[in-house]
């Protein structure tokens, strides 16, 4: 039995666990902590406070998945002022070995080892994932992740990706001005400006400017709980208007991947189960025109499982050291 840490690394929080490994498999996984990343200046203290809060000695081997494209010499993540500089790791974190992996990439690892139960049916035909093709991964959080999964027979392949970067496409006439406000804005408009946590509120200032309402105080997480509980009206049509810019958007990922299946994660993911069957997801998922029929073929799940990042890291960790 090898026992290893495990990080999830993104823009607003650091999850961090202890797995067990045994013959190539996880054996367990043990209740996460969470810190806000916020709260802390540099994530070897984040570490630190991880070990401190355990009150033990932290394994000498490590699995960490981060919001940031992987590079050997040093980390920026994308939405969060931490910077990590793999040279150091061994120093810095006290490990013997370590895999750093992309956050999303780890979830896609995750999307291999759990068990069909933990998908949860969203559209297209309700069948099991694929056991040969491309699957999407696409997760909205602090960002939007996004990855891709070659099966091929008994063989599997995770590729990160930084689609959530690409420009963001105009549907109709409200988000012609949602993109107006955002390329005033920031120049450049990419997905993850609209689907992501604070795309929310960019939406939501948006339509309450069309409706001529003041904006409410309140941060973004309010924002979530007021559209989730439908208490707002602005804020509900905010999130329908969310749930039709991530069916566009995950169509199009679909479709550049040459996807057979479509698996939704991220930090938003289980919070949206209850109304994102009942949005307009699913037609603007299909909506491609000459490729309609070929969108309609394709099933597309919600992981359950609450933890992936960590799960898909030490999956990572296992397919690079053995156990």
């Amino acid at each position: 039995m090898t026992e290893i840490v495990v990080a999830d690394i993104g823009g607003t929080h650091a999850r961090f666990a202890i797995a067990e490994i045994n013959n190539g498999e996880i054996a367990a996984l043990t209740p996460p902590v969470t810190l806000k990343t916020a709260d802390h200046p540099s994530f070897q203290i984040a570490w630190q406070v991880f070990g401190q809060t355990l009150g033990c000695s932290l394994p000498r081997a490590a699995a960490i998945a981060v919001a940031a494209p992987i590079n050997a010499e040093l980390i920026n993540l994308t939405n969060n002022p931490w910077i990590i500089r793999p040279p150091q790791i061994r120093e810095k974190l006290e490990v013997d070995h370590y895999t750093l992996v992309n956050d999303f990439a780890a979830v896609a690892h995750a999307v291999t080892m759990v068990e069909q139960t933990k998908f949860k049916h969203i559209t297209g035909p309700d069948i099991p994932l694929p056991q040969s093709g491309v699957i999407s991964v696409i997760g909205p959080g602090t960002g939007l992740g996004v990855a891709a999964m070659i099966r091929n027979d008994d063989r599997t392949q995770v590729l990160a990706t930084e689609a959530g970067h690409c420009d963001f496409a105009p549907r109709d006439a409200i988000d012609d001005r949602i993109l107006r406000a955002l390329r005033t804005k920031h120049g450049r408009v990419s997905v993850e400006r609209v689907v992501s946590g604070p795309g929310l509120r960019t939406i939501f200032e948006i339509l309450s400017e069309m409706e001529n309402r003041p904006v409410p105080p309140g941060d973004d997480k309010s924002l979530w709980k007021m559209a989730l509980e439908g208490h707002d009206s602005i804020a509900t049509a905010a999130l329908d208007r969310f749930f039709l810019a991530l069916g566009s958007v995950a169509g199009d990922i679909a479709l550049s991947h040459g996807s057979a299946a479509v698996v939704l994660a991220g930090g938003l993911g289980l919070r949206l189960i209850d109304h994102i069957s009942s949005s307009g997801f699913a037609d603007r998922f299909v909506s491609k025109g000459r490729y309609r029929g070929l969108m309609e073929n394709l099933p597309v799940k919600l992981i359950s499982h609450p933890e992936p990042g960590l799960l898909g890291a030490a999956a990572a960790y296992i397919q690079e050291h053995g156990d």
